[in-house]
């Protein structure tokens, strides 16, 4: 596995900065190595469904983990508030950086990750094939 270490400014969109970086990077499979920040805002969707979860900030970024494809990220987040409560979900568009992210990216040798419709969960879910 090859790393790539990021560092995302204040304002910085983080679902769209990374999508960016995957994009910029030819990175046909990565994954989320580390990422330590905060967020002004949070914007996540729920498990299970399309309710909205939204949060003004600042919140510490305590976890992100995910794998980052050409055809977009699928990306969960979990944040602590200035009380040290914990909440997470699928990150959104509208997350913008508040004082830092540091981020390590993997990308992964060989193969090639993409996003196909399945229709057992009615999502866009990872499909891995061999990187030509």
């Amino acid at each position: 596995m090859r790393t790539h270490a990021i560092r995302l400014l204040p304002g910085a969109d983080l679902r769209l900065a990374l999508e960016h970086e995957t994009r910029a990077r030819r990175l046909a499979a990565a994954c989320i190595v580390s990422c330590v920040g905060s967020l002004a805002r949070a914007r996540l969707r729920r498990a299970g469904g399309e309710a909205l979860l939204e949060r003004a900030g600042p919140l510490e970024i305590v976890a992100l983990v995910g794998t980052l494809s050409p055809e977009g990220p699928h990306l969960h987040v979990a944040l602590a508030d200035g009380e040290g409560r914990v909440l997470g979900g699928h990150l959104l568009e509208g997350c913008p950086i508040h004082t830092t992210a540091e981020v390590v990216l993997g990308e992964l040798e060989g193969v090639r990750f993409a996003r196909e419709l399945d229709p057992a969960t009615g999502w866009k879910e990872l499909v891995i094939r061999p990187r030509e």
